[in-house]
């Protein structure tokens, strides 16, 4: 027993000569801010956000309606259809004004603008047949501000720190007119299960 206190003793003894009571509060205040900061670290949580998303077995519908039928119902829903509306099945991570309300269509840009070579993109469901598409939504630039049909829907965003998939940003700063003018979506593929 004697000889554990004495090597407690000398250590401490070691680490009092070799270091300042300034430095000891020095590398306390960094472990602190340290383990505070940890939680701000860009991790991807998106398989928390998955399975936030997924329906509970409780949360199943009772009827036994045939799948064709269900498809039907949601296809019917005022607006996923309608390309002038923000309820438009490919507008499922738009942010702006909507080029089919602006002169352009749905994936072209209006004459006078050009779309910006950097994207984001989306993945939407559509009702009408079931399947889930790939979409890529770009900015269409050169113009002031279209200002007709505004529309802002974030389904599955990521945050800043995972830029290909978050529409807060302005994709325009790669065009040489940074203006923008309104947003398009242009189908790339279908998801594979």
């Amino acid at each position: 027993m004697r000889s554990f206190d004495r090597l407690f003793e000398n250590s401490s003894r070691s680490l009092a000569r070799h270091t300042s009571r300034r430095s000891l509060l020095a590398s306390l205040g960094r472990m602190l801010t340290g383990a505070a900061l940890v939680p701000l670290l860009p991790i991807d949580r998106a398989f928390r956000a998955q399975a936030a998303e997924a329906p509970s077995p409780s949360d199943a519908p009772k009827d036994k309606a045939p799948a064709d039928s269900r498809k039907s119902a949601a296809a019917d829903k005022p607006g996923t259809q309608n390309p002038e509306s923000c309820d438009y099945w490919k507008y499922c991570a738009i942010d702006g004004f909507l080029c089919s309300c602006c002169g352009g269509t749905t994936n072209s840009c209006p004459p006078g603008t050009a779309p910006s070579p950097i994207t984001w993109i989306g993945t939407c469901h559509n009702p009408a047949d079931g399947r889930d598409y790939i979409v890529s939504y770009n900015d269409c630039c050169g113009k002031t501000s279209c200002g007709n049909c505004e529309c802002n829907r974030n389904e599955r965003e990521k945050p800043m720190y995972r830029p290909s998939r978050n529409n807060d940003l302005n994709w325009c700063m790669a065009n040489a007119d940074a203006n923008y003018h309104c947003s398009v979506s242009v189908i790339l593929g279908v998801t594979k299960k």
